[in-house]
């Protein structure tokens, strides 16, 4: 008994202490905008950038963004989207111009290389999720305090989906970010009695710019995710007068302004083949259908939010029997009307991606702040209590997961990432043990601490390392260590987006015949063949009696095709023409 209880109280000590201290770091910051805003900046970059320059292009949507960006960069043709030897009439122009911006600057000081840095691209992502958080403080300001609006901001820092999008070279944490501008402005109109709504100048252009900017980003998806919750309101308060703050008809006008001149000139450039595919078969076709294989049936979205908005979902979870009792306050209301239809439209809709629904978890962010700032969170012993124990349960079983996923694609035991996955799982596991002493707040901070170790124990240390799965990334070096030129590169039938980006637009995607026939040719050339392939290869050069050596034989793992393969280098000994 005398061994046990001095390490008994040590472990509570630990448990309780380091809860208070940030409980206290909380109540600091909520002192003044300026130090909210700088600890919500630096949770978020602790969240964010583990990984942002060491992770590969990530197939196939990022690596497919990013090189059609670098397609524009090299063209010069900056209205027209092509992917390859393809046009890509998918989703609207603003992330690439911001993409390119950024590479172009990038180039000014590490030269042509950033042409084929990926995290040069990423960089539009990494501002926007982190001005996400920053707006996420702003517009919960207009329902709880300073404290309340810095634990909501904490709450979408932590978020594992967010974390992702950061990470990523698409659109998702841009549109994210111009969604909560249009709502912060929207909330601070609605909120407003009426007899003071009269325009307002500032809050219209926030509204409007930032409806426009999501409409550049991804077409009607910003008008859906803003304009359903309007609908919502007006049927509730069976009046649309809260919009007069929002100057609607000069608003209007300001966002045709920004829109327009674009979305014409890719009519006339694309002869009207943008919009039959971009509505006719991106957006309407994945209404009707689960597209390219992303098909869920309604319960989705709801069952996802546990692992996509963890930790914060715990949270959300304690302070739902609060919303619905509340149902009817004015800021509930308004929160309710920002979640649930568009959810319920996404639920119904048979494509499903988690990102679809990040535009919403502001919403539930600023809403369980609500619930925490009027003490109507659970309390210790009652059953929604026990939630906080998916904490530490979830980490333990990521971190086997990820452990074993590490043994099979990575090089080594990894050393560097058991301490760490072991260390997040401790912090978890305390910040459920202290729920009962510390309350809600103390335990959440707790439980983001550890989620930010488990970040960067994956994107720091892990993945980075499974070189399994980067098989371009592999075949790439063995393309600068050979110095042939992209045109005179086939690979068949591997042909991921991110092999054209990084070893080059006019890399030839061919069957194995026409890739021995383009080795004939001679001077440096290359092929990479899958080893299924090899005798339909092996046929053609030896009936054209070409002459060529293999290099090296790379195997990988397909994260999307999900199946090993092996893939072999093929140099033609042909002499150049």
């Amino acid at each position: 008994m005398a061994i046990s209880e001095p390490a008994s109280n040590t472990r509570r000590a630990f448990d309780l202490d380091l809860p208070r201290r940030l409980v206290r770091l909380l109540d600091g910051a909520s002192a003044r905008h300026g130090r909210a805003s700088l600890l919500l900046v630096a949770v978020a970059l602790l969240a964010f950038l583990p990984g942002f320059f060491q992770l590969s292009p990530i197939d196939r949507d990022e690596a497919r963004f990013a090189q059609a960006t670098k397609q524009m960069l090299e063209s010069g043709n900056y209205v027209d989207i092509r992917f390859h030897t393809q046009a890509r009439h998918k989703k609207p122009v603003g992330i690439y111009w911001l993409q390119a911006a950024t590479v172009r600057a990038g180039e000014a000081v590490i030269g042509p290389s950033a042409l084929y840095s990926i995290w040069l691209y990423r960089l539009p992502s990494l501002f926007a999720a982190i001005g996400a958080v920053l707006l996420t403080y702003w517009t919960a300001l207009a329902f709880v305090t300073r404290r309340g609006a810095l634990l909501a901001g904490l709450m979408m820092a932590g978020c594992v989906l967010l974390g992702v999008e950061a990470r990523l070279a698409k659109t998702d944490a841009v549109l994210l970010f111009t969604i909560i501008a249009s709502f912060g402005a929207l909330a601070r109109a609605y909120m407003r009695p009426a007899t003071e709504r009269a325009g307002d100048l500032k809050l219209a252009a926030i509204f409007w710019t930032g409806l426009a900017a999501g409409i550049l980003i991804k077409g009607p998806m910003a008008p859906l995710f803003v304009g359903l919750p309007i609908l919502a309101l007006a049927i509730v308060e069976r009046s649309g007068g809260f919009l007069k703050p929002l100057k609607p008809l000069m608003g209007l006008a300001w966002c045709a302004l920004l829109v327009l001149p674009w979305f014409v000139a890719i009519y006339f450039v694309t002869n009207g083949a943008f919009y039959q595919h971009a509505v006719g078969v991106d957006m309407l076709g994945k209404v009707a259908e689960g597209a390219e294989g992303h098909w869920g049936p309604p319960g989705t979205y709801f069952l996802a939010a546990w692992g996509t908005f963890w930790p914060s979902v715990v949270l959300v979870a304690m302070a739902a029997p609060f919303a619905w009792r509340a149902r009817r306050e004015e800021k509930v209301r308004f929160l309710l009307c920002w979640l649930v239809p568009t959810w319920l439209v996404f639920e119904i809709a048979v494509t499903k991606l988690p990102h679809y629904v990040l535009p919403l978890y502001p919403a539930l962010a600023i809403l369980t702040a609500l619930a925490v700032e009027r003490g109507a969170m659970a309390k210790a012993g009652s059953r929604l209590a026990g939630l906080v124990w998916i904490w530490p349960v979830l980490a333990i079983v990521l971190s086997l997961g990820l452990g074993a996923a590490y043994l099979w694609f990575g090089s080594g035991f990894g050393l560097a990432a058991w301490p760490l996955l072991a260390l997040a799982i401790v912090l978890l596991w305390s910040a459920a043990r202290a729920f009962p002493r510390v309350g809600v707040e103390g335990a959440f901070l707790t439980a983001l601490v550890g989620t930010l170790v488990l970040f960067f124990a994956i994107y720091q240390v892990m993945l980075p390392q499974m070189r399994a799965l980067w098989i371009s990334e592999r075949l790439a070096q063995v393309a600068r260590d050979e110095g042939c030129p992209a045109e005179k590169i086939a690979s068949f039938p591997y042909q991921e987006p991110s092999l054209v980006f990084l070893v080059g637009t006019k890399i030839n995607y061919i069957l194995p015949d026409a890739a021995a026939v383009l080795l004939k040719q001679g001077g440096c050339s290359l092929a990479f063949i899958d080893t299924r392939f090899h005798t339909w290869f092996e046929t053609k050069a030896t009936e054209i009696g070409l002459k060529y050596h293999a290099v090296a034989t790379l195997s990988g793992f397909t994260y999307n095709g999900g199946r090993q393969v092996a893939i072999t280098v093929y140099r033609s000994d042909e002499a150049a023409p």
